[in-house]
């Protein structure tokens, strides 16, 4: 059913959502993101699935947006590349609605809007070796369509360090910032993550999706009209030169003209 992702269920009900591109560092083109949209909307629906982890093949958790994807974009008209951008949100949207348990198994590096998918999970953990950046403002674009979820979860003032700077932090770093809930060693991120699985099956699963509900509207969920607005934002970007020029140096493997 699907190619980018993956979904296996164990007896207990935990279901592992795996990005699935590993000879492309995982990169969201926008089949992963239709695919993970509707595998949001499957879990949710299964009352077979009490908790999902959301991990990922191969060395890298996620590098973001598929930089071929984000080319040919280039080359659409502004209300086609609101669209695109649309399908990141609503990617987004579904997993940060899901109403179970999403705990995030870092296994690596996760740049943009792998940054993103951090952010929307309930809980995080990653290996103590992982960089982390929200590397949108080196291509001359912004971390829009992600930016509801991330200064969510770290706060204005904490996702002022690193959201318009595009340097790269640690796992250290991403724990003060409140990506990461946990860093640990590489051979102790598999026990680290069942911990935070098991408690949840002693719980009844409709009170967990409610408690979870009730949670984001208390702390101020994404609301229909920030996640609008950044995808205008990120549509408008699009239109600027600087735009161009920063997705033109990255595939012609040259320096931007801002940072000669």
């Amino acid at each position: 059913m699907f190619e980018t992702i993956s979904i296996d269920v164990d007896a207990r009900g935990v279901a592992t959502l795996t990005l699935d591109r590993a000879e492309k560092h995982n990169a969201m083109s926008a089949q992963m993101l239709a695919e993970l949209t509707q595998a949001a909307a499957d879990l949710g629906a299964d009352d077979v699935v009490r908790v999902v982890v959301l991990a990922a093949a191969g060395r890298t958790f996620c590098a973001g947006g598929d930089l071929g994807w984000m080319r040919d974009q280039m080359g659409m008209d502004a209300p086609t590349r609101a669209a695109e951008a649309g399908k990141l949100a609503t990617m987004l949207g579904a997993l940060n609605r899901l109403p179970k348990p999403l705990i995030g198994r870092l296994q690596g590096n996760a740049f943009g809007g792998g940054v993103g998918m951090a952010s929307v999970c309930d809980v995080a953990i990653g290996v103590d070796s992982l960089k982390m950046a929200l590397t949108e403002t080196k291509l001359g674009i912004i971390p829009a369509t992600i930016g509801p979820y991330v200064i969510a979860r770290m706060g204005e003032g904490r996702a002022r360090r690193v959201f318009m700077s595009g340097r790269v932090f640690g796992a250290t770093e991403a724990v003060d910032l409140g990506l990461l809930a946990r860093a640990v060693a590489a051979e102790e991120l598999d026990a680290a993550v069942e911990a935070e699985v098991v408690p949840y099956l002693a719980c009844a699963p409709g009170a967990v999706a409610a408690a979870k509900k009730l949670a984001q509207d208390l702390g101020g969920m994404a609301s229909e009209d920030a996640v609008a607005m950044s995808i205008a934002a990120l549509a408008a970007r699009w239109e600027t030169d600087e735009a161009a020029e920063g997705i033109g140096a990255f595939f012609e493997k040259r320096t931007p003209e801002w940072n000669r």
